[in-house]
Formats: C-alpha cells, structure tokens, sequence
C-alpha cells in the first residue's frame, strides 16, 4: 500500500470515529481514559476541562498515544494507534467549533473559563489490523 492509501484508510478511520483512548504519563507510569475526539486533517482535538489530570499531566509532559477504530468485532477490527505531541489551546474559535451540548454536563458553555482544547499533533500513525500489510506506518 502506498503512502497515499495509507492517509485514505487512516482518514476513514478518523472520520467515522470519534470515542477513543487518551494515554498521558504521570510520574513515569501510563493513564488511559476515553476521549471523544475531532479531527482536521490528521490533527485531533478533544475539549475537556482545564482543572482535570489529564491537562496537568500533559503539562508536565507533552507526550500522548491515541487508539481509534476498534469496533470490538475481534479480529480485523482495523484501528489506529497514534503518537502524538499535546498542547493545551484556549483559543476561542476553536472552543466554539467543538462545543456541544453534551459538554454541558462538565462546562458551562463555550465561554466557560475552565472549557479548553486538546490539540494532539501526531508524530506517526500506525493503521493496525487489516490483513498480512498491517501494521503500516505513516510519519509525520
């Protein structure tokens, strides 16, 4: 498969799923939550409240691993695995064009002052699962 193949089944993966895994590290050791996430491109963003570990961990180190895709099924269930660097973002646009309601149950609103935004900007993309060529890897 070529490289632009590769970006077409990641970009299929990231589309149709939005619920994954979130890993940052504390104190040398792994935490993992589930994480509804967006996408531009191959750049994913989860909003989330600035007063929860995971900001404080990605504050002390930047570093994060992603997974989408997986269904369930067992076996063939194509997926991504995805590292990453993670930034905190406050920028208001942004916070607009991923607010919706079921925020609500943790943030006031868009305007909430402790409303910000995960941008995780991948350093590769592994696309795990999908027959004897996978695992494939794409670089950033």
């Amino acid at each position: 498969m070529n490289q632009q193949e590769l970006k077409k089944h990641i970009m299929t993966i990231l589309d149709a799923h939005q619920v994954g895994t979130l890993a940052t590290i504390n104190d040398g050791k792994p935490y993992t939550r589930y994480m509804t996430f967006f996408n531009k491109a191959f750049t994913l963003y989860t909003p989330t409240s600035k007063s929860t570990h995971k900001v404080d961990h990605i504050e002390q180190n930047p570093n994060v691993h992603i997974l989408l895709g997986y269904e369930g099924d067992g076996y063939n269930d194509s997926f991504v695995e995805i590292e990453a660097v993670a930034e905190i973002e406050e920028d208001q646009e942004t916070k607009k064009s991923l607010w919706n309601e079921k925020l609500g149950h943790y943030l006031s609103g868009p305007d909430d002052p402790n409303y910000v935004v995960i941008r995780c900007k991948p350093n590769s993309i592994r696309y795990m699962n999908a027959g004897k060529e996978t695992p494939l890897e794409l670089d950033f």
